[in-house]
């Protein structure tokens, strides 16, 4: 039927659908070639080449790439990347203004380390001999392991929110355990106080034996000082060292409850490619929340004595991460463990409700393996079954899925400590330290995962009134 209307408007107006048959033929081939421009003219704006060559560039979700240093020495120079990567050049790009007679003309222009722009080819700068590395070019050629950590575990100046402002904590939190004991301890540095110093607190938790002993002290450091240091610490005996990959820690903490002190020296060696770099959730009211993982899973050396009883770490295994914010009205659910040559840890911010909506506030959960990160994912479920008196979880279960991973992790908790160290940040909260089994399973980068091992977690309560 169509085809019959179409031969008879033809017959009867042969001008008419001559010229409009030929106009259409022109507009879809104009649209076609404006489509095959424009994919040119993308591919080519894409083009590695002219941003200094190479093959692939890295950029950050914005543009700009966070922690370039972490991508360079523990992603692109470790792991299973090493092999491949010849060459790799961090470069940035900024607007500048020439200022003459004439006005003001604006400028794009592009700096990169001379040494590895050559190496890539980089047509623009490669023929200008006089173009050569500075000492701070040379820092990029070749990082240091131990700067890169220091940038992952800095401080963080106190955020000019006056409404939060007593509520904000920064600390270092490091866990270890082998066969004859496990040990939590917290460096956890709280607000500004008035005169520019900040009090900062030392928490060891040790468990031996299924027992549980809490040794503390507080001390008072200059706030400028902290920043400038950390995350090199000390407070009173105590104190915290960076060298190479290695945390050297010294404890010497009076108990809470017992007569006898806690001394000793442990190390917690880094290892290269296990880490989480540094990630922030923000809200309304200028409201912050920070969270960064230096040693996913580390070596474990030294001891700590309690009254002549000495608990040896030697060759157990050792985990680094690093808190800031504001505290107030916040909780949050995290656990870590490692087993089957992979490390894992999971975590969820619940914020206040004046600073955001906690149901779109996702989870996550990261693994790594002897290479570096293995999987990612933010569609996670953490799910905690209650005993009956409701003191806490007996269990929890974690769903995650992701493009590189889909996990079960189910914890059976064997042990509950209840700490009032955070209250003050936590509203009416009580904070939970978990020593729990888990079982592992599901898929990570194509290989299959199937383990049980000890690790820990944490989460809060509300506090029975």
């Amino acid at each position: 039927m169509i085809l019959r209307l179409a031969l008879r408007s033809l017959l009867v107006r042969p001008v008419r659908s001559a010229v409009l048959s030929i106009g259409f033929g022109l507009g879809v081939a104009v649209m076609a070639a404006l489509l095959g421009i424009g994919a040119v003219i993308l591919d080519q704006a894409r083009a590695p080449a002219l941003v200094g060559g190479g093959d692939v560039v890295i950029g950050g979700a914005t543009g700009r790439l966070s922690n370039a240093t972490f991508v360079l020495t523990e992603v692109l120079h470790a792991g299973v990347f090493a092999p491949q990567v010849a060459v790799a050049a961090p470069s940035d790009q900024t607007e500048l203004y020439l200022i003459d007679a004439k006005g003001a003309t604006p400028l794009r222009a592009r700096g990169g380390i001379p040494s590895l722009e050559r190496a890539l080819g980089d047509p623009e700068t490669h023929a200008i001999a006089g173009w050569n590395d500075t000492p701070v070019d040379r820092a990029w050629v070749a990082p240091d392991p131990e700067q890169v950590l220091r940038a992952l575990d800095r401080f963080h100046p106190v955020p000019n929110v006056p409404a939060r402002a007593t509520s904000w904590a920064e600390w270092l939190y490091f866990n270890g355990r082998a066969s004859s004991g496990r040990f939590y301890l917290s460096f956890i540095a709280g607000p500004q106080l008035p005169s520019g110093r900040r009090t900062v607190g030392v928490r060891l938790q040790l468990e031996r034996g299924g027992v549980m002993t809490s040794f503390s002290d507080a001390g008072e450091v200059d706030g400028a000082a902290l920043l400038a240091s950390a995350p090199d610490l000390t407070i009173g005996r105590n104190r915290v060292r960076l060298t190479g990959r290695e945390y050297h820690i010294a404890i010497d903490l009076p108990g809470e409850s017992v007569s006898a002190r806690a001394v000793g020296d442990v190390v917690i060696r880094a290892t290269p490619g296990r880490a989480l770099p540094p990630l922030s959730i923000r809200g309304a009211g200028g409201w912050v929340s920070g969270y960064v993982v230096p040693v996913m899973s580390g070596t474990l050396s030294g001891s700590i004595d309690t009254g002549g009883t000495r608990v040896d770490f030697d060759g157990g295994a050792g985990y680094h991460d690093h808190n800031w914010g504001f505290w107030d009205g916040v909780s949050w659910q995290w656990g870590q463990v490692q087993g089957g040559g992979l490390s894992f840890v999971y975590g969820r911010v619940h914020p206040p409700a004046d600073a955001a909506d906690a149901s779109r506030v996702p989870g996550f959960l990261m693994a790594t393996g002897p290479d570096g990160p293995v999987g990612y994912a933010t569609d996670v479920t953490i799910d905690e079954v209650d005993r009956p008196d409701a003191t806490g979880p007996r269990a929890i279960n974690v769903r995650a899925r992701g493009s590189s991973l889909a996990l079960r992790m189910d914890l059976a908790v064997g042990q509950t400590t209840m700490t009032g160290q955070p209250r003050r940040f936590g509203g009416q909260m009580d904070f939970l330290q978990l020593r729990a089994e888990f079982h592992v399973t599901g898929q990570v980068a194509g290989r299959t995962v199937d383990f049980t091992a000890p690790g820990s977690a944490e989460t809060f309560r509300g506090r029975a009134k």
